[in-house]
């Protein structure tokens, strides 16, 4: 349901820019908001669901995502969707963080990567159905129907979970909630992604330092306290824990622009139309989809480093490709590369996300689930404010039309360019991790 959200919105911005005349940078803030509502509060609800129960959140996330979806589908203009997704972003914060650590706690560690690779699979399901779907809704109703959509879906499915998701373990309930730490880190990734949007302007790096320098006193208050909101010495001991999340963090910085530059570029550049470019854009989901569970049971066998590894080789080569798009490139090179970069995603995904969690104890589950889906938003909050400042550079305030075509492709070029660098960078870090494996269980 929340991968669908985010990828039927990408194919549904240009018209969302029409109706509302909103410029670029409003409609990168569509997405961006979402993503900063829900990395900030990823932490300390993983350590409020610890301490809680983690079923009681997963019920509340749902209900907070399908209310939210409800109001956005109804939003009169631009500014009041953008305050409306702040809704559907705590949710979601609420959804990321609470699923990864319930089923991991269901499955014994020799059968989580194939567990999780099922769970990335319908993830990749919802982002695969969200192009497609999301362009014949837009083309032939609205896109305020994809909101609809996935409202009536999350209400159904919160009810369902009421009356039969009542397995619960409160892990950490004699413990107290670290409020202090929470509203520093809170802070502290608002004014980091605040900071990134305001760049190139001067106010704009004033911002990120604060929100950097807060950031840097959070990881020394929390080094002090006995039950912190984060355990910040799980990074300093657990060298599997560190690098798996630093590689996550680089990936995503690296990749998640990808669908939203690719769906102005097919829609403003070649000249199709929502229905179509979604057609086209479903390629690499489904291909994440269909190898998911197969990356995921490989990760159980062997080592997730090196399955994870050859995932960023793959998605580094398929950006390298996307530095040439032009106006001439050929559909089958487009969607070739995208089925590249759809492998790339599932061999590096399920096996991250194996590793990070079998790298901790049990009772720790809701924070490492919460700090790797941090990663996950604040490298997407980074990719999508990398895009926000080259479109600054390049395009400014104006909208994305067929006469401003050549800066467009300029702003896309430099940004897989970025991108490309970033993401083979991550490979060396995806390679230094340890191992989660003893011999036994690599036998078996």
């Amino acid at each position: 349901m929340t991968a669908f959200m985010g990828s039927a919105l990408n194919i549904a911005l240009p018209i969302i820019g029409v109706e509302f005349n909103a410029s670029a940078l409003i409609l990168s803030w569509l997405s961006t908001i979402y993503l900063l509502t829900a990395a900030a509060f990823l932490l300390p609800v993983g350590r409020l669901s610890d301490i809680y129960g983690r079923t009681k959140f997963f019920k509340l996330g749902l209900f907070l995502f399908s209310a939210g979806s409800l109001l956005c589908g109804i939003s009169p203009d631009e500014a009041t969707l953008l305050l409306l997704r702040i809704i559907q972003g705590t949710g979601a914060a609420f959804i990321f963080t609470c699923s990864t650590a319930l089923i991991v706690s269901a499955f014994p560690q020799k059968e989580r990567g194939k567990a999780l690779g099922i769970n990335i699979a319908s993830v990749y399901a919802g982002l695969s159905s969200g192009p497609f779907l999301g362009g014949i809704i837009t083309y032939y109703w609205s896109w305020r129907w994809i909101f609809f959509l996935n409202s009536f879906l999350g209400f159904a499915l919160t009810a369902i979970t009421i009356f039969y998701l009542r397995y619960e373990l409160e892990e950490l309930k004699e413990e107290k909630f670290d409020y202090a730490g929470a509203v520093i880190y809170v802070l502290s990734i608002v004014l980091l992604m605040i900071g990134v949007s305001l760049f190139p302007d001067v106010k704009g790096f004033l911002v990120f330092a604060l929100g950097l320098t807060m950031l840097i006193f959070f990881y020394f208050f929390e080094s002090r306290l006995s039950k912190p909101v984060f355990d910040v010495k799980m990074f300093k001991k657990n060298r599997t824990f560190t690098f798996s999340n630093i590689a996550a963090l680089i990936n995503y910085s690296a990749t998640f622009a990808i669908s939203f530059l690719m769906s102005f570029y097919l829609q403003s550049v070649k000249g199709l139309n929502p229905q179509e470019a979604g057609i086209i854009l479903i390629t690499q989901p489904v291909v994440q989809a269909i190898f998911s569970p197969l990356a995921g049971r490989l990760s159980d066998k062997m080592e997730p480093q090196f399955v994870a590894s050859m995932g960023m080789g793959l998605l580094t080569a398929g950006l390298i490709v996307l530095c040439f798009l032009s106006p001439a490139m050929s559909f089958v090179i487009i969607v070739s590369n995208l089925a590249l970069i759809g492998l790339g995603f599932a061999l590096f995904s399920s096996p991250n996300v194996n590793a990070v969690m079998s790298s901790v104890e049990k009772k720790y589950y809701g924070v490492a689930s919460s700090t790797l889906a941090s990663m996950r938003l604040i490298g997407q909050m980074l990719s999508m404010g990398i895009v926000i400042v080259i479109f600054t550079i390049y395009i400014g305030g104006a909208k994305i039309t067929t006469e401003n075509q050549v800066a467009f492709l300029q702003s896309t070029r430099t940004a897989f360019i970025l991108f490309s660098i970033l993401c083979f960078g991550g490979i060396f870090a995806s390679l230094s991790r340890g191992k989660i494996h003893s011999k036994s269980e690599i036998a078996l």
